[in-house]
């Protein structure tokens, strides 16, 4: 049989090549979304800064609680978990060490700052002048050569710079005032390489280095893992849609074709297996050459992330057969899955039921089909109501995604009796075109079915990705608009005391950002001053009081409230950015969270537990002082939001090729009946038009369809995440999408019709389907 499907294809090259291109981009996703799940959990990134000491000792950067079952489950802290200076000299102490060098780490004026003590852990040497030993003197990389630092005077050039850091030394009784850590260091480098564990820190060697030196890159890992299975799941439901959907339409074409083949006596069973085989021919030639094909976008996406700053240039990409190889089974598998469920009316039916279908294709759905898409009906109304119900975007966006993609499989299911009630619509359009293009939609409504669907599907992702950024990001921006009273917003930087000394000056808060656990689940929080708060800031408190709040006490948006279902008065244990327990009564309950952050604390209680304890300014009153700058949101924007865009992209972009493809395949199909049109007196220019007719028939009922199901799934989004069912759609951008949808649309039937209005009607009708 599988000699037999070899033949098939190298007959039907054209009706082949659709499910060819969709499963190959299959691949290529699957490949890829693989490549940065196995990097997430695999990748390795080798130390720069640490290079030069073989142990490195430094604090657990992980918060660490043990469960009731007896596992230990383990997060990743937001700032660096800081250890006693102390340490070194019983580091010293230790037989066989024969040196230990401390290192403090801070940012300063776009720089990764230390302390001169530490520059024999890359190593670094000065190529000019000399080592800082004022308060007021540094030296900078070799890379900076000729820059100054505001306020310090510029005394030495290392002859090393970092590939991933800008590295900037200040004496180091200078780097640890700055630092504003007393008595406490980043890090310990420990010569030779010995086992010198203590008690409050931990030691790496090798790549272990790096994720000391780079915290960031451990974030990063964790966010490809949840970024490559979200991506990777979603990518496989559009794949398999798209493949079903591809395969559906080969085999309306293909009606005439199986049943001559039961006509001279194939049994159903012989008729599936032909398929089946020329499925598994086109699923392994094109897995294969997508995987390869993955394995380069692979490549491509860790680039745009790191163009992005989600990822550190230097997590290194995990290549290995793995993703390739479950790329070509679940491509296999999906393919001969979408053919066998495809051809089971057409292989089922008796012989000269068959052949009288080619002729007037069947009108009813099948049961089973209606059975299924009731399911998925009632799959999206179940899911629609559980992500009202989410407030956080870890758990909303896979659900969001899920929500869009069962409605639309849904519609797929049910896309006969869509284009049914469509061409039951009074349409009216003019001219012969207008006419014949009724008469063929009313005739073919499983193919207008088999239209509708890539284009509602390609409408509803592409508005759902798009508004799902924009509703967050306008909610936030909303928040922040009408909770900020203050005259000005400083950045990081901006001296605090000059800024109150400025005449005119009412109240100053100091604002800075970061995230804490609580039974180790991360939330956003602020950490303000508290003098003159009032005057600078509303959070929309609708309970207890912002007078109550202090270095003890903390205000709690209403959804991590209801979280955790705690109130005013309660007591609430969580663990600040370095890893440090506090406890905290609540003194108040806002409403503007997504603006402001999950949690308000006292700066008193967060600063000595950041990375950078420079933070915005807001003040009020003060005409002289600058314009400033926006205040950061929580939500809504930055590399997280370009790199969702970036990944969710990929989405889109399946989809449109689904769309060209579907159309292109439908169109080339025709040839024979357009050229029946022909020698009936039908000219070419009318036939165009009738085809174009027809298109823009599916696009209308499929973009009012795909809008629908986007604006269900923003509701219940928004819901959620905001507590308003209103979505933010920018007008202007939903019209831009429903252009592009268009345009792909109507250049993926005219270009196809051209080629199949080109020969003359004789020869199309006796050519070889």
């Amino acid at each position: 049989m599988i000699s037999f499907a070899l033949r098939t294809l190298r007959h039907r090259k054209a009706g082949f090549a659709g499910a060819f291109v969709a499963l190959l981009c299959a691949a290529a996703l699957v490949t890829a979304c693989g490549m940065l799940l196995e990097t997430g959990l695999r990748g390795e990134v080798a130390p720069e800064r640490y290079a030069g000491a073989p142990v490195i000792v430094a604090g657990d950067q992980y918060v660490r609680q043990l469960k009731e079952s007896g596992k230990e489950k383990a997060k990743l802290l937001s700032e660096r978990r800081w250890i006693p200076a102390s340490l070194a000299e019983k580091i010293r102490r230790v037989p066989g060490v024969t040196k230990a060098v401390t290192e403090v780490t801070f940012p300063y004026a776009g720089f990764t700052a230390h302390g001169w003590e530490s520059a024999a852990l890359t190593p670094f040497t000065l190529a000019k002048g000399r080592a800082p030993r004022a308060a007021n003197e540094v030296v900078v990389d070799a890379r900076h050569s000729g820059r100054t630092v505001p306020g310090y005077r510029v005394v030495g050039v290392t002859a090393q710079a970092l590939p991933g850091q800008d590295t900037l030394f200040f004496a180091t009784g200078e780097a640890r005032r700055l630092a504003g850590r007393d008595g406490l260091v980043t890090a310990i480098g420990v010569w030779p390489a010995l086992d010198v564990t203590l008690e409050g820190a931990l030691t790496y060697t090798g790549d272990a280095r790096g994720a000391v030196e780079f915290p960031e890159a451990e974030g990063a890992r964790v966010k490809l893992v949840s970024l490559g299975g979200a991506l990777g799941g979603t990518s496989l439901l559009v794949a398999i849609l798209v493949v079903v959907g591809t395969f559906a339409l080969s085999m309306q074409q293909r009606r005439r074709e199986i049943a001559l083949l039961r006509a001279v006596g194939a049994l159903p069973r012989q008729a599936r297996k032909l398929i089946g085989g020329e499925a598994l021919l086109i699923s392994v030639a094109a897995g294969v050459l997508g995987s390869g094909g993955g394995i380069l976008l692979g490549f491509w996406l860790r680039d745009r992330f790191v163009e992005l700053s989600a990822i550190p240039a230097n997590l290194r990409l995990v290549v290995s057969p793995f993703p390739a190889i479950v790329a070509v089974l679940t491509t296999l598998a999906a393919a001969w899955v979408a053919a066998r469920v495809s051809a089971r009316r057409t292989t089922r039916i008796r012989p000269v039921e068959a052949l009288g279908e080619t002729a007037m294709p069947a009108g009813s759905l099948a049961p089973v089909r209606l059975i299924a898409g009731l399911l998925a009906l009632a799959g999206g109304v179940a899911v629609t109501i559980v992500l009202s119900n989410l407030s956080t975007e870890a758990a909303s966006t896979p659900v969001t995604m899920l929500t869009a993609l069962l409605w639309t499989i849904a519609v797929a299911l049910l896309g006969p009796a869509i284009a049914r009630a469509a061409t039951a619509l009074p349409l009216r359009a003019p001219g012969v075109a207008g006419y014949l293009a009724r008469k063929s939609l009313r005739a073919g409504t499983g193919r207008l079915a088999s239209l509708i669907t890539p284009l509602t599907l390609m409408t509803a992702m592409t508005c759902t990705i798009l508004f799902v950024q924009t509703t967050m990001g306008h909610a936030a921006r909303s928040e922040v608009t009408a909770g900020v009273m203050a005259d000005h917003v400083l950045a990081p930087g901006a001296s605090v005391a000059a800024v109150r000394r400025t005449p005119g000056v009412r109240a100053v808060t100091e604002v800075l950002h970061t995230s804490v656990r609580i039974d180790l689940e991360k939330y956003e929080a602020q950490a303000v001053t508290l003098d003159g708060l009032k005057q600078t800031m509303d959070l929309g408190v609708v309970a207890g009081s912002l007078d109550g709040l202090s270095d003890t006490s903390a205000a709690i948006s209403r959804t991590a409230a209801a979280r955790l279902d705690v109130g005013v008065g309660d007591q609430v244990s969580l663990v600040l950015g370095d890893g440090t327990p506090a406890a905290v009564r609540i003194a108040a309950i806002y409403t503007r969270g997504l603006g402001f952050g999950d949690l308000t604390l006292s700066r008193g209680l967060v600063a000595g537990h950041v990375d950078d304890a420079r933070g915005t300014l807001l003040v009020a009153g003060g005409a002289a002082l600058p314009a400033g700058t926006a205040l950061a949101q929580t939500s809504g924007g930055g590399a997280d939001g370009a790199v969702a865009f970036v990944a969710m992209g990929l989405i889109i972009a399946f989809c449109a090729i689904a769309v060209v493809n579907t159309l292109a395949m439908s169109t080339l199909a025709r040839s024979r009946e357009l050229a029946l049109l022909r020698i009936v007196g039908t000219t070419r220019r009318q036939a165009a038009r009738m085809l174009r007719a027809e298109t823009l028939t599916a696009l209308a009922v499929a973009v009012v369809v795909g809008t629908a199901i986007s604006l269900v799934t923003l509701a219940a989004f928004s819901m959620g995440m905001t507590g308003s069912a209103l979505p933010y759609v920018p007008p202007l951008t939903y019209l831009a999408v429903v252009a592009a949808v268009a345009g792909l649309a109507l250049a993926a039937t005219a270009i196809p019709a051209r080629f199949a209005l080109r020969p003359r009607p004789a020869d199309a009708l006796g050519a070889r389907e």
